[in-house]
């Protein structure tokens, strides 16, 4: 066969590669093989789609596509700059630069083999990649070495354990213990079982000759033990001695890998119980939401009907509102109030001169009337301005309980006297009144200025205390009946309930000023209902029937009062009231007989202040408990241990607020059962007031302060 001649087809494609060659290692046009060209159209069909622009692309990338400098300043500008996607538009410009290449994981077509330019960086790296260090584990296998684990749980680690126990078989007659062992498990067994072979190779099983002595037929010998018909040898027992080491070793390890791993799913669950604990209290308040919702609902509702009513109620110069201790809707609140951090008290009223007695407001950053121990003349204070409005001039003594509704305010004193105000009439600077003294005053006229008539009338009603002090503008009745000093009151609508020292309940009709029914507390104790334990009642109950006073347990700071107030909450709901007194004992009775037809016997100190809704009632004591009573079954639901005595309460379905004798306001989280302490910018005395709406705080202390929280 004649030789080619030079320049034939049998040499072209040896120049077509050194070309190539040539063409990536210089920096030379790349327009000289045909062969070149295929491959330049290979690999540039991803970034473009007209041909003219491959051998621009590809001249200006196949110089330093192969560079290691080159390869290097790709990976460091792709670390430092965001991945961006390569679209045609870009393809417009004559070079392109390898930083752009390397960013994205082209893929270069080369044949059959798919090469990226990720790949081109590892081939590169190769080097540096073998010389890095594995870095150990931390943990307990620490100390165990990548070799040395493989090494410990591979399969031919139990070869050795295996072989020594081969080397102690003693080549007896057959007695079948593998069958005996699996009939005894309730097995069948074959009967031709493989019992000669062994889980070893052949070299390493060492055959140990039988003597001759045991190959004599037909003579009996005496029995031996096993160990005495091997002979192992000190090389055999040095080897075996070594192997157990390493096994004992190997076992060491792999008890550092199991803990190891052990350890690794104790993160796991703790992780998971992180989790799991996030997600629970994620679930609470989802809860917690969708009772704001409901509260928020009910709100609407009652927004809704008053605006109804609304024309009604523009008509007539005086009207009692509904009572804001049932609303639940959420209060009016200005923007500024979200912005406040929650749990701080942002607001200090610092006019009061004595520990505080009693407070209420009528709405967030409304107006708040408030009194102290050694004042008879409340202040009147603008919560939107933190500024003092007036005085409530008219009461001789401490004003034990107040209640405002909108501009209505009630308040019951130590002089046995109940007073109704209109604070639109409150005046900073005080007046002699807009009427003499002794004039009648009714709801129905109470614009008149003009009329006279002096004394008290039958029913209890009557204008002024007297020679000694002029009657307030502001004063719109003076109902008076009790015979010691009234300690709380609730009032709805034009119905008023108070309770005071002289053991007795009160109904009053704010329209005509009637009292319309008096319930006697020590009637119903010695009239007890069936559902009376009497033995649950505290020993000093039996003292109530006197003159009472309780020695309050110390508070945090160490002070102690008698406590004389025998009726210490009150609450009604249509005909149902629920009282707190003395001897312990919260009552139910019912307003259209003036009995009380249940008795909740729980508390060993007397009833400080209650609430109650429509399934619970809630009562403090000064036995340091608030025990949350069902109203259905009349048995606790529920009960609060505190470290003080409790003197204020109040609770909605979300949580409950106390006061408990220390400087922090105590609030209990009934979704959750957690409970919290408000302290920041608080009060330096025990608190001993409290009142709330929605996310509004206003509390009183013996400090002689007001301050007002965010929630």
């Amino acid at each position: 066969m004649p030789s080619d001649p030079p320049g034939s087809l049998r040499d072209e494609p040896k120049r077509n590669g050194r070309n190539v060659l040539d063409s990536i290692n210089t920096s030379n046009s790349l327009a000289g093989s045909s062969k070149l060209q295929f491959i330049q159209n290979a690999i540039m069909t991803p970034f473009s789609h007209r041909k003219n622009e491959s051998s621009s692309i590809i001249s200006g990338l196949a110089p330093v596509i192969m560079t290691p400098r080159m390869m290097k300043a790709a990976s460091t500008v792709s670390s430092k700059q965001p991945r961006e996607r390569i679209v045609n538009s870009s393809m417009s410009r004559s070079r392109m630069d390898f930083a752009t290449l390397g960013r994205a994981p082209l893929r270069l077509g080369l044949g059959t083999r798919r090469v990226t330019s990720r790949d081109l960086e590892i081939v590169e790296a190769t080097e540096q990649l073998l010389h890095v260090e594995v870095p150990e584990p931390d943990g307990v296998a620490s100390n165990v070495s990548l070799l040395r684990g493989f090494n410990a749980t591979i399969p031919s680690a139990e070869q050795s354990k295996s072989r020594r126990r081969q080397m102690r078989s003693v080549d007896a007659p057959h007695i079948g213990l593998k069958k005996l062992g699996m009939n005894a498990r309730g097995l069948l067994a074959d009967e031709d079982d493989h019992e000669g072979q062994s889980v070893t190779s052949e070299d390493d099983v060492v055959m140990v000759p039988r003597s001759d002595a045991t190959l004599r037929k037909g003579k009996r010998r005496g029995r031996e033990s096993l160990s005495a018909t091997k002979m192992l040898g000190k090389d055999e027992l040095t080897r075996q001695r070594k192997e157990i080491l390493r096994d004992k070793e190997n076992i060491n390890i792999k008890r550092s890998l199991v803990n190891n791993e052990i350890m690794e799913i104790t993160h796991k669950i703790e992780a998971l119980d992180d989790i799991r604990t996030k997600l629970e209290k994620d679930l609470i308040k989802l809860q917690e939401d969708e009772l704001e919702l409901d509260d928020e609902l009910q709100g609407v509702k009652e927004r809704l009907e008053f605006e109804q009513s609304g024309p009604a109620r523009m008509s007539q110069s005086f009207q009692i509102l509904h009572s804001s201790r049932r609303r639940k809707g959420p209060a009016f609140l200005p923007s500024e109030h979200d912005e406040l951090p929650p749990g701080v008290a942002f607001m200090t009223l610092d006019s009061h001169t004595a520990p505080i007695s009693a407070l209420d407001f009528s709405e967030p950053y409304g107006t708040l009337v408030s009194a102290s121990v050694e004042d008879s003349q409340p202040i009147v204070w603008d919560l939107l301005s933190g500024t003092e409005s007036g005085r409530l001039r008219g009461h001789i003594g401490t004003v034990k309980c107040i209640q405002v509704e909108d501009t209505v305010c009630v308040t019951g004193s130590e002089d046995c006297s109940i007073r109704l105000w209109d604070l639109r009439l409150v005046d900073a600077e005080g007046s002699d009144g807009w009427g003499d003294e002794g004039e009648i005053v009714s709801l129905s006229d109470v614009a008149e200025e003009d009329s006279s008539e002096e004394g008290t009338r039958p029913n209890g009603i009557r204008n002024g205390m007297g020679k000694e002090q002029k009657e307030d503008a502001a004063c719109l009745r003076v109902l008076e009946g009790h015979t010691k000093t009234v300690t709380t009151l609730f009032f709805e609508d034009n119905c008023l309930v108070t309770g005071a020292s002289d053991k007795t309940l009160r109904q009053w009709d704010l329209t005509t000023g009637q009292c319309v029914m008096t319930m006697d507390i020590l009637w119903a104790i010695a009239h007890p209902t069936s559902s009376t334990l009497a033995n649950n009642l505290f020993a000093g109950a039996a003292a109530s029937v006197g003159t009472f006073a309780f020695p309050m347990p110390p508070r945090a700071d160490g002070s102690w009062d008698m406590y004389e107030d025998y009726v210490g909450g009150v609450q009604f709901w249509g005909y149902g009231l629920v009282s707190g007194s003395g001897d312990g004992a919260v009552r139910m009775w019912d307003m259209r007989t003036g009995q009380a037809h249940r008795t909740l016997a729980g508390h060993s100190a007397p009833v400080t202040c209650l609430q109650f809704d429509e399934v619970h009632i809630a009562s403090g004591s000064l036995d340091k408990t608030i025990q949350i009573w069902d109203v259905r079954t009349g048995g606790v639901f529920e009960t609060l241990k505190y470290d003080h005595p409790v003197t204020a309460l109040q609770f909605d379905t979300r949580k409950v607020i106390a006061a408990t004798g220390e400087n922090g306001v105590k609030i209990y989280n009934r979704t959750s059962m957690q409970h919290s302490t408000l302290l920041t910018n608080g009060h330096t005395s025990p608190v001993e007031r409290l009142r709330y709406m929605d996310r509004y705080l206003v509390t009183g202390g013996r400090d002689s302060t007001v301050k007002v929280w965010s929630l």
